[in-house]
């Protein structure tokens, strides 16, 4: 698995609940319901009504929901993890895998997908 990621652009959003690093969020600064869309990936953690970093475009460090393997389509799943697109045509893909997760919790890096109301079917 990667350390690192290569962002080419982040942007700030302000906390609206605890958030922790590494879990997509929106630009109301929360996390997105499940299969929704996602403004970026948290660099930090963030406190309610904290400014918190988000990368927007580029490679992120993303914390997995379960395991996937590299080079599938992302979707938000629970509490701002990153799971396997289950190729519902309905929910949004956020990013694409370029490692690897084994389990829930694992930190991997992911190509982030722009999401604007774009849906993304798993291929």
């Amino acid at each position: 698995m990667s350390n690192s990621s290569i962002p080419l652009l982040t942007l700030t959003v302000i906390a609206a609940a605890a958030l922790a690093t590494a879990r997509a969020v929106n630009q109301a600064g929360n996390y997105p319901a499940a299969g929704g869309l996602a403004f970026g990936i948290t660099r930090t953690d963030a406190a309610t009504g904290d400014p918190l970093p988000v990368d927007v475009q580029g490679t992120a460090l993303a914390e997995a929901g379960a395991a996937f393997d590299a080079d599938v389509p992302l979707m938000v799943g629970t509490s701002g993890k990153l799971i396997a697109h289950d190729g519902d045509g309905d929910k949004h893909a956020v990013a694409r895998s370029i490692d690897a997760a084994t389990a829930d919790g694992d930190v991997v890096e992911v190509l982030l997908v722009p999401s604007a109301g774009v849906l993304v079917t798993a291929a």
